[in-house]
């Protein structure tokens, strides 16, 4: 079966554009438990889903490329990003939070397009296990979960769940960017040496 080049891309950048969609649908109703806040939090997993699906694609038919490798990740911060901020701005996430995955998120993109002419900067083992979590942790915050039983022990489970699963992202957000800081360090100093 023969797969268009630009698809993986194409993906990647529908997953852009479900940003501000999902953005508007998380703040439209002021975050209530709704249509509208079930609706954000299916979009941002569905588009969230298409990580794996570009990527998988790219590689089952050899296809992968450097805008693919530049591209990806921004998409994913975006639509991380913009739900980090949703959730704080909604008052469900201290910003503290939002402002820390932010710094890591921004910083390394901005690294991003001042090394591109020299080489590009694909995501690490440890970057792809953080966007996991922050996956898992934005989705379980996202979803009105409580609404759905208004038995206490029902409440104390979604909130173990959300605090857990987001503070595991957010030590993987740092942990990550320590680790892209390092290797990149580690790599100019091999560069050096053999130049």
């Amino acid at each position: 079966m023969a797969v268009h080049p630009q698809l993986p891309n194409a993906i990647t950048i529908a997953r852009i554009l479900c940003a501000p969609v999902f953005l508007w649908l998380l703040l439209a109703d002021a975050g209530a438990g709704g249509g509208l806040r079930w609706a954000a939090g299916i979009v941002f997993i569905v588009a969230i889903a298409t990580d794996g699906v570009d990527g998988y694609i790219a590689r089952r038919y050899e296809i992968v490329s450097d805008l693919g490798k530049l591209l990806d990740p921004i998409a994913d911060k975006a639509l991380t990003g913009v739900a980090f901020v949703g959730l704080s701005i909604l008052g469900e996430l201290p910003w503290w939070v939002t402002i820390i995955v932010l710094v890591r998120e921004i910083g390394i993109t901005i690294y991003r397009f001042l090394v591109v002419s020299d080489h590009v900067l694909a995501a690490a083992w440890m970057g792809k296990l953080k966007t996991v979590a922050q996956a898992v942790a934005l989705s379980i915050a996202l979803l009105p979960l409580a609404s759905l039983s208004d038995a206490t022990v029902w409440h104390s489970i979604v909130w173990w769940a959300g605090t857990v699963t987001m503070t595991i992202a957010v030590v993987l957000t740092i942990a990550s960017g320590i680790d892209y800081l390092v290797s990149e360090v580690r790599g100019a100093r091999a560069k050096r040496a053999r130049g």
